[in-house]
């Protein structure tokens, strides 16, 4: 990772009637190597026009369980954790990345599956986009969540669904 600092301002907050601060941003469950979700997470809300990026997982086969992974709230401090699982459609765990654009609700991108466990992208929250996202965005979202799929899958952080992410003590 880089040592250089990164000026989001410009890409938070684009109505200034807000009761948040310019530039309000919350991160939960991103201790550790978790940390190197932050980054495609804040891409994936600037080019969805969203306010809350999230990484999430569910058994498989299960729709009314969705638990947070690692979630980046440029809308609310704290993070928002709930998360509606209905939004959230079931995936075959065969399938490939796959990009659900729910235009105004926000957008789901299935990241993939392992032991047992369905990993889904949700970006929800914002301007309320009245048409579906152009080719290019949707292209670089895809991009983007198939880099949190490499974290998942290739770093194993996948394998970090039962650490606590609130404690600081715990980094596997």
């Amino acid at each position: 990772m880089s040592d250089e600092i990164i000026d989001i301002t410009r890409y938070l907050k684009r109505e200034p009637a807000s009761d948040l601060p310019r530039g309000t941003m919350a991160l939960w469950g991103a201790q550790g190597e978790r940390s190197r979700l932050a980054l495609p997470l804040w891409r994936i809300i600037y080019l969805a026009q969203a306010e809350r990026a999230l990484i999430a997982w569910s058994e498989e086969g299960r729709r009314d369980d969705v638990t947070p992974f690692v979630i980046l709230d440029i809308g609310s401090d704290p993070a928002r954790q709930a998360l509606d699982p209905g939004f959230i459609p079931r995936f075959d765990p065969d399938e490939g990345p796959t990009l659900i654009d729910f235009e105004a609700e926000g957008l789901v991108v299935y990241l993939g599956s392992r032991a047992g466990r369905t990993w889904t992208l949700v970006v929800d929250g914002g301007s309320g986009r009245e048409e579906a996202l152009a080719r290019p965005a949707r292209e670089d979202i895809l991009f983007l969540a198939g880099e949190c799929a490499g974290l998942l899958f290739l770093r194993d952080l996948a394998n970090e669904v039962d650490s606590d992410p609130e404690d600081p003590d715990n980094d596997p």
